[in-house]
């Protein structure tokens, strides 16, 4: 029998999954480009691959990662109310949209030839989307709340 439910789910991890990639190779970019020779081939390519990056992988699979998500909140609409893991989770998931948000601000600084932060913070929050994801995923496998 066709489950519609298991293709949202099965589109949404996947997405999430091509949007995690993206958010912790994104700021591993910055940390090259950080360290590049103004000017320079490096960090022409460095810009050129964060544009891509963003364009092709990240925002498309974030859009689609957070429609399949909501449609999932939507079918399962009674979880908002009647657990705390969900909106939790949507807190979680709702801050990597910010974070995101953040990654492509940053990407254009770099783009109009700033620095905008050192190469160690951007090791630094190379981190959050990993720290992030171990919780979002103890919350909907687990369900503690």
């Amino acid at each position: 029998m066709f489950d519609i439910w298991l293709w949202i789910k099965a589109i949404h991890v996947i997405a999430v999954i091509f949007w995690m990639a993206g958010l912790l190779y994104m700021p591993r970019l910055f940390v090259y480009h950080s360290s590049s020779v103004k000017g320079g081939e490096l960090e022409a390519k460095m810009i050129e691959s964060a544009e891509k990056l963003q364009r092709i992988i990240m925002t498309p699979a974030m859009v689609v990662a957070v429609l399949m998500g909501l449609s999932l909140v939507w079918y399962n609409a009674a979880s908002l109310t009647t657990t705390l893991w969900l909106p939790l989770k949507l807190v979680l998931v709702f801050s990597l949209v910010g974070f995101h948000g953040y990654l492509t601000s940053t990407r254009k600084k770099f783009a109009a030839g700033q620095r905008p932060k050192t190469e160690k913070h951007f090791r630094m929050i190379n981190e959050i989307p990993s720290i992030f994801t171990i919780f979002i995923v103890m919350l909907v496998i687990i369900k503690p709340f």
